[in-house]
């Protein structure tokens, strides 16, 4: 099963992005890094650079549909960057559209708001998204993870690194309902 992570060039938040890698690994898939530019990611722990990480599809370049599901890790700089990109809203909205699961954590559902796919739907985030989420049509809430099934697709949210371990077992349990044994 192969699973998008989807970065902005620089500004994801590490852990957010090799924690739920790792689980995704750990659990037989192949997780698969794409970005809006083709290089490096250079990922931030908070403030401070961190490591850089080898992009291996671009947005734009590769379909949705080549893929299982969605992974968006957080970072502030990330989500902003990647909500102002049409290539890369439009990614997202395609794994809405095509019914596949979708996870996104901290202040990655900036993109879900901007790919207008959060009305009716429950999820959480970083605190500060709350009021973006519900101006968009979704209910906000402060859990350490939601998995909210609405229509043909599972979005998994969750709020912060601290929720991590939560997310990643959530996302590789509605991941591994798509291909029995896959993930």
């Amino acid at each position: 099963m192969r699973i998008a992570f989807l970065t902005a060039p620089e500004g994801v938040e590490q852990i957010e992005l090799t924690d739920p890698w790792q689980a995704v690994a750990g659990a037989g898939g192949e997780p698969v890094l794409v970005s809006t530019k083709p290089g490096l990611v250079q990922a931030f722990d908070h403030l401070d650079k961190a490591d850089t990480f080898p992009v291996e599809e671009v947005v734009g370049e590769v379909p949705a549909e080549s893929f299982d599901g969605l992974v968006l890790p957080g970072g502030v700089a990330n989500p902003d960057f990647l909500r102002t990109d049409e290539r890369a809203v439009a990614f997202v909205r395609d794994f809405f559209d095509r019914g596949r699961p979708v996870a996104a954590i901290c202040h990655a559902p900036w993109t879900l708001v901007e790919a207008d796919v959060v009305r009716g739907r429950v999820l959480t985030s970083w605190p500060s998204l709350r009021t973006d989420i519900r101006n968009a049509g979704g209910e906000w809430v402060d859990e350490q993870v939601r998995i909210c099934s609405h229509g043909p697709n599972t979005l998994i949210t969750s709020r912060k690194p601290d929720d991590l371990k939560a997310f990643c077992e959530a996302l590789v349990s509605e991941f591994d309902t798509l291909d029995e044994g896959a993930v």
